[in-house]
């Protein structure tokens, strides 16, 4: 028996960092939605927990008990006293290291994988905790759709979409370490008086609404000058999206893939073609949102 999660992508159309805490972490006004890229998680019962992947940058996803499916199900059997005997194969299609959650997507995947393999029934509020304790992105991944993250981001109030919204992701060549973008943010903000985050009431009403024009300008993430700082080529890639008719581009999350929010289907393969024309990325993704959270597809 098998148990296949399919789990998506996400964007943050805002991303409100306040200053550094105590702890390390930046308490967020992180405004999240799920996108139609997806990952496949499939869990087999074995001898042993292992990991396999497949797909674009399969290469670059590391495959030891630092990958967060695997974290995710040693948690799970871990809270209810078994042993995690289970090989996690992650189907890749979520691009590696580009700011759009694919670790986190696969840890969510992998936890509601394993539930429904070794039946240990968990809540949704159990598997909500768990998908905490991994990681500020995990619990969003496994509850899909449009929500505000505030805390860290792992702490979420869903939000209300009116309609659909369609995007092209443009992914770098390389990675992006979202501790070493929020350095960077500390750096670059050190000595000012950062704001206390918050949710931009104009880009909730975009949502609520459906208001691609509108939604367009209220995007804002404040790592964006700390990504562009660390890897000063983005600015050419945001430029060629937005010079080719995006209504607004920006870097998702930590980066370094840039997200451009366009008017609809047409448009999207317009600007997706021009992106991989310019030369400034390695290849350029079309995706509507907002998608549904891990969703068991197959057995």
């Amino acid at each position: 028996m098998s148990i296949t999660v399919r789990v998506p992508a996400k964007v943050n159309v805002q991303l409100a960092v306040g200053a550094a805490r105590p702890d390390g972490f930046h308490d967020l006004a992180n405004v999240f939605l799920a996108v139609s890229l997806y990952d496949e998680v499939t869990a087999t019962p074995a001898d042993e927990l292992r990991i396999t992947c497949s797909g674009p940058d399969a290469d670059q996803v590391p495959l030891d008990t630092t990958n967060l499916a695997a974290r995710a199900a040693a948690a799970l059997a871990a809270r209810h006293g078994i042993s995690p005997d289970v090989h996690l194969h992650i189907a890749k299609d979520i691009p590696v290291a580009g700011g759009m959650a694919g670790g986190s997507a696969d840890g969510a995947g992998a936890l509601l994988a394993c539930d429904a393999l070794w039946g240990t029934g968990a809540t949704r509020d159990e598997l909500l905790d768990i998908c905490a304790g991994l990681g500020s992105d995990v619990p969003f991944s496994l509850v899909g759709g449009a929500a505000l993250g505030t805390g860290r981001g792992e702490r979420l109030t869903p939000l209300e979409v009116g309609g659909t919204f369609h995007w092209v992701f443009a992914v770098a060549d390389g990675g992006l370490s979202t501790p070493a973008v929020y350095g960077e943010f500390d750096r670059l903000t050190a000595g000012t008086d950062v704001p206390a985050p918050a949710a931009s009431p104009a880009l909730l009403d975009a949502l609520r609404t459906g208001d691609t024009t509108l939604l367009a300008g209220a995007l804002v993430n404040d790592l964006q000058p700390a990504a562009l700082s660390l890897r000063p080529s983005l600015a050419a890639t945001l430029a060629a999206g937005t010079g080719a008719g995006a209504l607004a581009g920006l870097v998702s999350g930590s980066g370094p893939t840039t997200a451009f929010l366009v008017k609809d289907e047409e448009a999207a393969r317009t600007v997706a073609d021009a992106l991989i024309a310019s030369g400034t990325c390695r290849t350029a993704r079309t995706a509507t949102s907002p998608a549904p959270g891990a969703t068991q597809i197959r057995t």
